[in-house]
């Protein structure tokens, strides 16, 4: 675990367009668009968890007693986890995917925000919370007989991106990227390459240099794997 959070603090250094610069230039998934702060949350990261909801109609009845969604993966969070909810179902529901309660039961377990896909709700709650909240779009509609939960710390496929437990997130104002545990040190390596040399470029404007000279070549050719590194 000591690893994983070494690992998520340098995440935590970068922001959501250089590690998305990163995964591209390393031909890896991982960038998902559409996800924007539900208020001035700033940067997140940390250690996915997941929870995956379906339409509450299209779901058959287990006959067990009802657990509210989200609850089963706040109390198996560790701190610092983000917890990733799937609710895509609620675009055509209605239903939101997360809420006020859960992020104060959230926020107590040490959690470190909530990025939900599709539909969520209670964002002036959540901000009073204090927790970082990441969506697709706010509703106030309830959950219930909308949306349900169909498992939890389970994979999620989003677009071109599989994302599992255990995995690392970084969400900011720009979006949401993903990194698969086992290429975090490789992406990591990338992004802390890539910011290097837009550093460079940056001073070279700020000292004078023409935007044309800048760019020309060294912008647009920086994710390709043949494109000259720092000090060649």
């Amino acid at each position: 675990m000591s690893d994983v959070r070494a690992l998520v603090s340098r995440l935590s250094e970068l922001d959501t367009c250089m590690v998305s610069d990163a995964l591209d230039a390393l031909g890896l998934p991982g960038a998902v668009p559409g996800i924007h702060p539900m208020w001035h949350c700033g940067r997140t990261a940390g250690r996915v968890a997941t929870v995956r909801l379906a339409a509450a109609a299209t779901t058959p009845s287990t006959g067990q007693p009802p657990v509210h969604l989200g609850a089963h993966a706040i109390a198996a969070a560790e701190p610092g986890d983000v917890i990733v909810v799937d609710n895509r179902a609620g675009l055509e529901t209605g239903g939101a995917g997360w809420g006020g309660l859960l992020s104060l039961a959230a926020k107590l377990q040490g959690v470190a925000g909530v990025v939900v896909f599709g539909v969520c709700r209670d964002v002036d709650d959540v901000e009073a919370v204090g927790m970082p909240y990441y969506s697709n779009v706010a509703t106030p509609r309830t959950a219930r007989r909308r949306v349900v939960e169909v498992a939890t710390n389970e994979p999620l496929d989003v677009d071109d991106t599989h994302i599992v437990p255990g995995d690392l997130v970084l969400a900011d104002s720009s979006g949401v990227v993903f990194v698969s545990i086992d290429k975090a040190e490789e992406v990591l390596a990338k992004a802390d390459e890539l910011v290097a040399r837009e550093a460079e470029m940056s001073a070279a404007l700020r000292a004078g240099t023409t935007v044309t000279d800048v760019l020309a070549g060294n912008y647009e050719t920086m994710l390709d794997a043949s494109s000259p590194k720092k000090g060649q």
